[in-house]
């Protein structure tokens, strides 16, 4: 099977966030799926698989299935365009978690996807212990996600992930504060997933894009995360949809050997 791993929402080797990429032509169980994702350990490895004019994409985590995961997405649009169709500009996957458009332009790939909704949260009384900080405001979405005064704050929190396990609430726990070069800054927590910090989350931005664009009065919105690795992504609100805007960055071809 073909195997490719792509460094997603980045122009640089070594930066934003890996994903493995397995093209399939023929079919895999989900047992054999969730040994490979766990055997690559990145937070998604994606599996593709062409039906007619669209392509069948699935995300695991190391320690499960999700149904949506746009760098993972964002990772398989890459190589379908640079190794299998090459002269597509447009491609259509079909996910567990719904119908998902990418155009290529070059080595700029823009998702378009909908905007995430969200809630107030009153405040949950253990945050405080778990983010080692009390968060400004707080939200509820797919996720939890949390208003900082700073990017620093965004930077400096050393989270409890075990506790984060936890919580009844939410996939995942998102920090975010307005920036300073940049429009927004964010950091992303999944350890119920198997992944403590992710290093470059699109779907997060689905969430935290019309949140900043309803504050800041403005659809364009420059989006860092501020992981280890570091990602910048372009985020455009359009009513009820969100365009995200990456790059992506070959690092491996190869192959993996199904027993």
């Amino acid at each position: 099977m073909d195997y490719y791993i792509v460094d997603t929402f980045t122009d640089s080797l070594f930066s934003g966030n890996p994903t493995g990429i397995c093209i399939l032509k023929n079919a895999l169980t989900d047992t054999l799926m969730q040994k490979i994702a766990e055997e690559n350990r990145y937070s998604e490895t994606a599996f593709v698989q062409k039906t007619g004019s669209t392509y069948s994409l699935r995300f695991f985590t190391p320690i499960k299935e999700v149904p949506f995961c746009l760098h993972a997405a964002l990772g398989a649009a890459y190589v379908i365009h640079h190794f299998l169709t090459m002269d597509g500009h447009s491609i259509h996957f079909e996910t567990k978690g719904g119908q998902l458009k990418v155009l290529c332009n070059g080595n700029k790939y823009n998702l378009h996807t909908s905007a995430f909704s969200y809630t107030p949260l009153q405040e949950i009384e253990e945050i405080e212990d778990i983010l080692g900080i009390k968060p400004r405001e707080s939200f509820v979405s797919r996720d939890l996600f949390f208003l900082l005064d700073s990017p620093k704050e965004v930077q400096n929190i050393k989270p409890n992930f075990e506790k984060m396990k936890h919580l009844s609430q939410g996939l995942g726990v998102i920090v975010t504060a307005k920036g300073t070069d940049t429009d927004f800054v964010s950091r992303c927590f999944f350890p119920k997933l198997g992944v403590n910090e992710d290093m470059a989350t699109g779907s997060s931005n689905c969430i935290l894009a019309p949140f900043w664009a309803s504050r800041l009065k403005k659809s364009r919105l420059l989006s860092l995360q501020l992981s280890p690795r570091t990602a910048q992504l372009i985020c455009h609100v359009i009513g009820n949809t969100v365009r995200i805007e990456g790059s992506a960055v070959l690092y491996l071809k190869g192959e993996i050997q199904i027993p």
